[in-house]
């Protein structure tokens, strides 16, 4: 995974509020993670595949089945970062999706997270459903 990915980049801009924070306004280590998960899911909704699309229509959802955080730099209050998405690898029934956080053109955060595609219903891995294939520019 070394090679740059091939499927377009997103990035959502997130404002660091006091919530996000400890008593020095230093955002906590575990807030990265919802802000990785809320840009995944404006990522999917920018693609055209908002939650509830992916679980009326295509009867799937996404659940993560592994992260890879690395840590770099903190962010503070009020500090307007962006945080990026960006398909990497998509097999049959997962996505491994690259992401950063950033402030400026200052990496915070890198991370990797493989999720996979299941049944709404029955919480088992099915195909990635073709149109969202489509998107991301692959029909294998």
């Amino acid at each position: 995974m070394d090679n740059p990915a091939p499927y377009p980049n997103f990035a959502l801009p997130v404002r660091v509020y006091y919530q996000d924070t400890d008593a020095g306004g230093v955002v906590y280590h575990s807030t990265y993670l919802d802000f990785l998960e809320r840009a995944r899911y404006e990522w999917l909704r920018d693609l055209g595949f908002d939650i509830n699309s992916l679980v009326q229509v295509h009867k799937v959802i996404f659940m993560v089945r592994s992260l890879s955080i690395e840590y770099f730099k903190p962010a503070f209050l009020d500090d307007l970062l962006h945080v990026t998405v960006q398909a990497a690898d998509l097999g049959r029934s997962r996505i491994t999706i690259s992401q950063h956080v950033l402030r400026g053109t200052t990496l915070l955060v890198n991370a990797t997270v493989e999720a996979v595609c299941v049944g709404a219903e029955t919480l088992r891995p099915v195909s990635v459903p073709m149109p969202l294939r489509h998107k991301l520019g692959t029909r294998t």
